[in-house]
């Protein structure tokens, strides 16, 4: 149920966002090919869920410095078995956050991408199938930084490459603007 939810999502985004047709084309490959593709246990790849978090003002963005890749990134993770993508992006914001007023801005996917992750200790390199949506939390909410990051930070987002080069972070300023 939950893999035909997120391919018909898919559909919605790769018609939103046309010039990104290719990569939702190999992303809805990879759902349809793999029934386990929400359990970490899919050593070739699996789903994750991501959240672009811009406080109320829509000027700043919500940045981690990821412990194990040590790159600033938005908050997310696997999903561990869970279907509801969009559920697990808000989870795992709290929890590398500590923000309590999280809101979802729209049930639909904000920015897919496909990237590896190299391997570590016991894991194979494999690929990270990740849907961003898009959250919203107060302007003056203070954060909490979790044993999964470095270091959080608000960065205004005309700053964001002062952090991060990423393509699909700058993408998601792009989109945010």
């Amino acid at each position: 149920m939950y893999r035909q939810l997120l391919l018909t999502a898919l559909d919605e985004y790769a018609l939103r966002y046309p010039a990104e047709r290719t990569q939702v084309e190999h992303f809805s490959d990879f759902v349809s090919a793999n029934p386990h593709c929400f359990e970490r246990s899919s050593l070739v790849g699996h789903v994750t869920g991501s959240a672009w978090i811009i406080d109320g003002r829509h000027e700043r963005c919500l940045l981690t410095n990821h412990k194990k890749l040590n790159r600033w990134l938005q908050p997310g993770g696997h999903c561990d078995g869970d279907g509801d993508v969009a559920g697990v992006a808000l989870r795992e914001a709290f929890e590398e956050s500590g923000l309590t007023s999280l809101k979802l801005v729209s049930s639909e996917i904000f920015d897919i991408d496909i990237h590896s992750i190299p391997a570590r200790k016991a894991e194979p390199e494999h690929f990270h199938y990740d849907v961003r949506f898009l959250l919203e939390c107060g302007c003056d909410e203070h954060y909490v930084i979790s044993d999964e990051s470095h270091d959080l930070a608000w960065v205004p987002l005309v700053r964001v490459l002062d952090y991060s080069s990423e393509d699909s972070v700058l993408r998601m300023v792009q989109k945010t603007a």
